[in-house]
């Protein structure tokens, strides 16, 4: 079996996560006020996170046969993530409402992606988009509640 959908989904997580991970440097660079010297060691756990699934992303990708994107040009050619340059007027409240948007994103995107690799009979990608998912779907909820929101994954 060739895993058409599982190669295409995987390199467009390749493209997503990368841009995520720009953007979460970027908030990790351009945040000041309350609470900074805890949140600015907390996002660089999180860059890890997004770094470690690219990095297991990839290597999948190249286990069943696919070419993982990996210049600047590509991440951006197909990222469904948008990332606006750096500024210092967002507030911290501000570029966490765009992290939660943008995890909801990669979640539904890992959503899909399972069941498409389900499908195609691709049990081991299934497996590990899965446990990604499940990981993004805590930070949003961690996300969510110090924005005051409900998670609203589903």
């Amino acid at each position: 079996m060739t895993f058409e959908k599982s190669k295409k989904n995987l390199n467009q997580l390749v493209a997503d996560l990368s841009q995520m991970k720009l953007i979460l440097h970027k908030t990790h660079w351009y945040m000041r006020g309350a609470n900074f010297l805890f949140l600015h060691p907390l996002l660089d756990e999180w860059m890890d996170e997004i770094d470690e699934q690219l990095d297991q992303v990839s290597e999948r990708l190249i286990t069943i046969g696919g070419s993982p994107y990996a210049t600047m040009e590509e991440y951006i050619e197909h990222s469904k993530l948008t990332n606006e340059k750096g500024n210092w007027e967002q507030s911290t409240q501000e570029r966490f409402a765009e992290l939660l948007d943008n995890y909801r994103y990669l979640v539904g995107f890992y959503r899909e992606a399972v069941i498409e690799a389900d499908e195609e009979g691709d049990g081991v990608t299934n497996d590990l988009l899965q446990g990604h998912q499940n990981a993004l779907e805590k930070r949003i909820w961690m996300l969510a509640a110090e924005l005051g929101q409900a998670p609203d994954i589903y």
